[in-house]
């Protein structure tokens, strides 16, 4: 059995040990830093909650009766946004997703190009979509679907345009790529359409991105001035001759508004009525996308109240942000994302639209699992923390132990 004094030596080394265990790994932790804030794409004002205007003097103050949940008035040439309100937001686009899918498959074929339409083609489109009324085992030119798509908005135009371009899940996952490349991140597509969809969001800046990148197409920029057309319809089986009929941009400003380029308007149930309208007035161009606003005629008014207030307003206000150009590097540089103003904490980046802000939002978009940071290292072994535990323990153990054997010697 050993000896008091043997006992006392062997214990007495982990307990010495104590301040090298618990020092030991200090010296190497560094103190935790949390990663800055993602940047906002255009600028941080962008992020930030409401209405966002720096004026002037002898700047005109913006329209008082906007109802739109999210709004952006911005210089398709220069890219500088004007005015915004809730650009980032995450809602339902309906109809206006088209313009991406515009952006995306228009390129890849020949306007000349003649496409005999499969049943299948015109298969599996949502009910209550709206259509242009395109005819199985007949042949369009590829104009003439362009139309369809632009002019009545025809899920069925954009439909066999998408078998075309090797089918609908196909060209969504292109869609998708296409939005990323013009770093339009507030985008997730699940239909190529606009169909009212689980998950499918944009925002009006991504939105007034797509616009302006499809306005550097001749083709798309006619496509979305055209009025009207005719469009080719059924054989009369009794002369066997190929009809048409005539088919109307439902675009309710264009033609009206003056120097309305176009682009796109949307509805749906879910979404409710969104539109992205670009202008042109004394040289200048300007791109107004609302989303969302108390009601169907309402997207119209707004957009053209602040289209003039943006031709008004033209060197007049301090840009609050930016269209980003494809390609452009965004910086990761703090944006003042942690807190809005007065104090206020501020909203996600790239905020979601909650059931709350209206009847018509649409459900969130997709969100990352959750994650948490360990008190364990690296490699499995004990932290930081860790280390402290077993050299207090050991250090409780060595004294217990001594002071028990202090006892059983003065019992003896």
């Amino acid at each position: 059995m050993p000896t008091r004094s043997k006992l006392a030596r062997l214990l007495a080394a982990p307990v010495a040990a104590l301040p090298l265990l618990i020092a030991a790994p200090a010296a190497v932790a560094a103190p935790f830093e949390p990663p800055p804030p993602p940047a906002v794409i255009g600028g941080e004002r962008l992020g930030l909650p409401g209405v966002q205007v720096n004026p002037l003097a002898g700047a005109p103050a913006l329209p008082g009766d906007l109802t739109g949940q999210s709004w952006i008035v911005a210089d398709a040439a220069s890219g500088e946004v004007l005015a915004a309100s809730n650009p980032h937001l995450r809602l339902a686009p309906a109809s206006t997703l088209k313009i991406l899918f515009a952006d995306t498959v228009l390129p890849k074929f020949d306007r000349n190009t003649v496409h005999r339409v499969a049943p299948e083609e015109i298969q599996g489109i949502g009910a209550g979509s709206s259509l242009v009324g395109i005819k199985e085992d007949l042949d369009y030119k590829v104009e003439d679907l362009w139309r369809g798509v632009f002019l009545s908005s025809g899920n069925d135009a954009v439909h066999v345009l998408a078998h075309m371009n090797g089918g609908v899940q196909q060209t969504v996952t292109e869609m998708q790529a296409r939005a990323e490349a013009l770093q339009a991140r507030d985008t997730r597509v699940v239909s190529p359409d606009g169909y009212d969809s689980d998950g499918q969001v944009s925002s009006a800046y991504d939105l007034t991105l797509f616009a302006r990148a499809g306005l550097r197409n001749p083709d798309f920029r006619a496509y979305c001035a055209t009025r009207d057309a005719l469009f080719p319809g059924a054989v009369d089986k009794n002369t066997g001759q190929r009809g048409s009929f005539g088919i109307a941009n439902t675009d309710r400003l264009l033609g009206k508004y003056p120097g309305l380029i176009g682009v796109k308007n949307g509805f749906t149930t879910n979404a409710g009525s969104t539109f992205v309208g670009a202008a042109e007035r004394g040289g200048r161009t300007l791109l107004v996308t609302v989303m969302h606003p108390s009601s169907y005629q309402k997207v119209y008014d707004e957009t053209a109240a602040l289209l003039d207030w943006g031709f008004a307003a033209a060197g007049k206000v301090t840009p609050v942000g930016k269209l980003v150009e494809e390609g452009e590097s965004v910086t990761s540089a703090p944006t003042g994302q942690a807190g809005g103003t007065a104090g206020a904490p501020a909203p996600p980046p790239h905020p979601t639209a909650t059931a709350t802000a209206t009847a018509t939002a649409t459900a969130t978009a997709d969100a990352g699992p959750a994650t948490t940071d360990a008190a364990d290292g690296d490699d499995g072994g004990p932290g930081p923390a860790g280390w402290v535990a077993v050299g207090l323990a050991l250090a409780a153990g060595g004294a217990g132990a001594l002071l028990l054997l202090g006892r059983r010697r003065a019992a003896r």
